[in-house]
């Protein structure tokens, strides 16, 4: 019988897909070819149900030992820390497999270059295998006619944390005016808003750039005024909720155009603007704004 050089064979990764490619089962197969034990460590995110990590760990070691039912499957979690995450790694390997030589595998693009422990490793690069960004995008276009499609859609809405949407509003003011606007569902006003969008790099920058799209003007000095919860009908139902960044600003440039989701502009003067002008969830932020101008 051959003497293997390493005992242990490791691979590492995250096979954040919803079944094995043929790439996957060459590796793994290549690697139980060349050791006596097999063990493979699926990276374990901190985040919950995201596009690059949609899959806990439990139903991707479901889904490896389906195919590979001699392997033995053990998470590791992320860490901030480069060398952190490889003494851990380093840890976990012993805490299972305490005797015997070790060699870690992974693709290109994988932990190699981030791992800073005592194993040495190998790069295995399994030809025209896509990625797993490639297969993820895949899967999200297709709608299964099948339970176990909406069951998986079910589990993926529950096991996530609850979210705050983080929306921005802002009161563009001109002299003794300010700038409200109306949807076409509704018969009062409201500041002009939105969410926030990860392009934004300050909820200022958010204010900003909704003002422009939904009013076209131009605003500058731009103030926090505070923030509020808000009763949004979409989720009065839901355990996620909107809480509004209110800001201040004055008007400096353009013409007043309703767009976007905006069907009317209308300048109301401050001293004689109403709560009964305003939709029931914005009547706050007025409070809040004549309350910030009176300072």
């Amino acid at each position: 019988m051959e003497t293997k050089k390493f005992d242990i064979g490791v691979i590492v990764g995250r096979f954040q897909v919803d079944k094995l490619h043929e790439g996957h089962v060459l590796l793994i197969e290549s690697v139980i070819r060349e050791h006596k034990r097999v063990v493979i460590f699926l990276g374990v995110s901190s985040t919950l149900n995201t596009k690059n990590n949609p899959l806990d760990f439990v139903a991707r070691k479901e889904m490896i030992l389906q195919q590979f039912p001699q392997l033995n499957v053990m998470p590791i979690p992320d860490f901030p820390s480069d060398l952190d995450w490889s003494k851990e790694m380093d840890k976990r390997i012993r805490e299972c497999c305490p005797v015997g030589s070790v060699v870690l595998y992974g693709s290109r693009k994988s932990f190699v270059d981030y791992y800073h422990g005592v194993f040495e490793t190998k790069v295995l690069e399994p030809k025209d295998s896509p990625s797993g960004t490639e297969v993820r995008l895949e899967v999200s276009r297709e709608v299964k006619a099948s339970p176990d499609f909406r069951a998986g859609v079910i589990f993926a809405a529950y096991n996530q944390y609850a979210k705050v949407y983080p929306t921005v509003d802002v009161a563009i003011i001109d002299g003794e005016k300010v700038l409200l606007g109306k949807k076409s569902n509704q018969d009062k006003f409201r500041f002009p808003g939105g969410f926030s969008d990860p392009s934004d790099d300050t909820y200022e920058m958010a204010a900003k750039r909704e003002a422009f799209e939904e009013t076209g003007l131009e605003i500058g000095d731009i103030e926090y005024v505070g923030s509020a919860k808000m009763d949004d009908w979409r989720y009065r139902s839901e355990e996620d909720k909107i809480i509004t960044l209110f800001f201040k600003s004055k008007f400096t440039f353009g013409n007043a155009v309703a767009t976007d989701d905006l069907e009317e502009l209308k300048w109301f003067d401050l001293n004689e603007l109403r709560e009964e002008d305003i939709v029931n969830e914005h009547q706050r932020l007025l409070k809040m704004l004549l309350n910030n101008l009176k300072k």
